[in-house]
């Protein structure tokens, strides 16, 4: 257990809301630097004057605005908003062939991700109504109203704060942060506060002094290998760079060293053990739980033991680019820039990535669209901070490079809200006519938004999907959508500059 300073403004009550000096947390809130929209810690430049881009990219990644977009997320929304009980089941992905969300427990790890892209809609309205909201004298549909948007975010996220207790996980950043942080930067949502700092104090418990990193699976059992007693064996993957931002945000929020220490020790570790000299990845590495030493490196998700997995490779990207927002030390930056320019070099001409950059050409290459919005968000992450140092940056040029081809060869065919007139009798006027209820035809494609993605596709795996939905590639898909709007380049893209 790792002690954290306590935050001397505010106490918890026992109903899980701040009592007694929340209004002070508040004015604390609005003295604290700037912070952009992407919560990173790192003020965003204007950069959209040096941009410039064709009218056929253009056209391309207006998808990131289009009313499909923002249809094929409150089609799935909006079934759960007249049941008489919050979500239990959230959706995390589409059967390979099929349209339909296959969903899961709320205390499965990707459970955060669909609230989290319903809040990114919101702050999107907030911060961004001309996108956001056609004109009502428009031909163009409507779409929800904000006060409709933000009873959806509250509704899908009731029974999640409750896995700011799990202690048998480590992707609470990933089950909590995509939609907490934004319903307390946005909302100003003290609950939801509290359940990132609750959610940072849980992960910190599974920090080893021994590793110097935080453990990711207790247990890991495929046809090949089987890993089921944690006293043995302390499985760390690269993934678990994702949640180190938890962390970082909450040891900020606290001025509590001890979290800060741990995420940095964790990023230094991984440097060592998951990073080759290529700059390529490792996905797992199984550490001796008693001397801290490396057992075994291997894969759970990727082609072989050797390869490189290309979500895992994203998921490095991103998570140094992170840390290195929080820290500014130079060595995070590197790591990241170099494992961006590997996963640029061994892009096909398309922009998609493959599911591994290792495995063998087929007939039929296996994509992981999921890989490339990840990968490509890290990126822009790079990009503002090396415009930031004064510093040449090609890593926006990559980015749109993956987006423009995700955009062109994985989009799902778009859903369509549509809202039938409905005659309503009236004193004044005998008759009104009224919009009905807002409702979304998903038409022949996926509820997702994009296509392509492969959750696992291992040899040895215990279940093997490819070429589906995901509802984490939508997530980081709205989310590089708002991080191009506070870049000042999202308003070219949509047309609205």
């Amino acid at each position: 257990m790792v002690a954290s300073t306590k935050r001397a403004q505010s106490t918890l009550a026992t109903n899980g809301e701040l009592s007694g000096d929340a209004d002070s947390l508040k004015r604390r809130k609005t003295v604290q630097p700037y912070k952009p929209a992407n919560g990173i810690g790192l003020v965003t430049p204007p950069i959209s004057n040096s941009l410039s881009m064709s009218p056929a990219a253009n056209g391309c990644l207006s998808a990131l605005y289009s009313a499909s977009t923002v249809a094929k997320i409150w089609g799935v929304a909006q079934r759960a908003l007249n049941k008489s009980a919050p979500p239990t089941l959230y959706p995390e992905f589409t059967k390979p062939g099929g349209t339909a969300y296959v969903y899961r427990e709320s205390d499965f790890w990707t459970s955060g991700f669909f609230p989290g892209s319903l809040y990114l809609l919101l702050e999107r309205q907030r911060k961004y109504p001309q996108i956001a909201f056609p004109p009502s004298y428009s031909d163009l549909p409507q779409t929800p109203h904000t006060l409709q948007l933000q009873y959806a975010c509250k509704w899908w996220t009731v029974n999640l704060h409750k896995n700011s207790l799990l202690t048998t996980t480590h992707d609470l950043s990933f089950m909590i942060s995509p939609w907490a942080r934004k319903a307390w930067d946005i909302e100003n949502d003290s609950k939801a506060y509290e359940t990132l700092i609750t959610s940072a104090r849980t992960l910190a418990t599974r920090y080893s002094s021994k590793t110097k990193c935080l453990r990711s699976w207790d247990t890991c059992v495929t046809k090949r290998y089987s890993f089921t007693d944690p006293s043995l064996d302390f499985l760390v993957i690269i993934d678990n760079m994702l949640n180190l931002d938890l962390l970082f945000w909450a040891a900020s929020e606290l001025r509590d060293s001890a979290l800060r220490d741990i995420a940095i020790s964790h990023a230094e570790s991984t440097q060592t053990h998951h990073i080759r000299p290529d700059f390529s990845t490792t996905h797992v590495v199984n550490f001796d739980q008693a001397t801290g030493a490396v057992k075994a490196k291997m894969t759970n998700q990727g082609y072989d033991d050797f390869s490189c997995w290309s979500r895992g490779q994203a998921w490095a990207i991103t998570g140094f680019a992170q840390t290195y927002n929080w820290t500014h030390n130079p060595s995070f930056l590197a790591t990241a820039r170099g494992c961006a320019d590997y996963f640029l070099a061994h892009l096909p001409s398309s922009g998609v990535p493959p599911w591994d950059f290792s495995a063998p050409a087929t007939s039929i290459q296996l994509t992981d669209t999921s890989a490339g919005i990840i990968a490509c968000y890290g990126m822009l992450l790079l990009h503002t901070s090396l415009v930031a140092l004064g510093q040449p940056s090609s890593y926006l040029k990559g980015a749109l490079h993956i987006l423009s081809g995700l955009c062109t060869t994985q989009l799902s065919p778009p859903a369509h809200f549509h809202s039938d007139p409905i005659v309503i009798p009236s004193v004044e006027h005998g008759t009104s006519n009224e919009s009905g209820e807002l409702e979304v035809e998903m038409g022949k494609g996926a509820e997702t938004i994009l296509e392509g993605s492969t959750i696992n596709n291992y040899e040895f795996a215990p279940r093997q999907w490819a070429d589906h939905g995901l509802v984490y590639a939508d997530y980081y898909f709205l989310l590089v959508g708002n991080l191009l709007l506070d870049m000042g380049i999202g308003g070219h893209i949509a047309g609205q500059v």
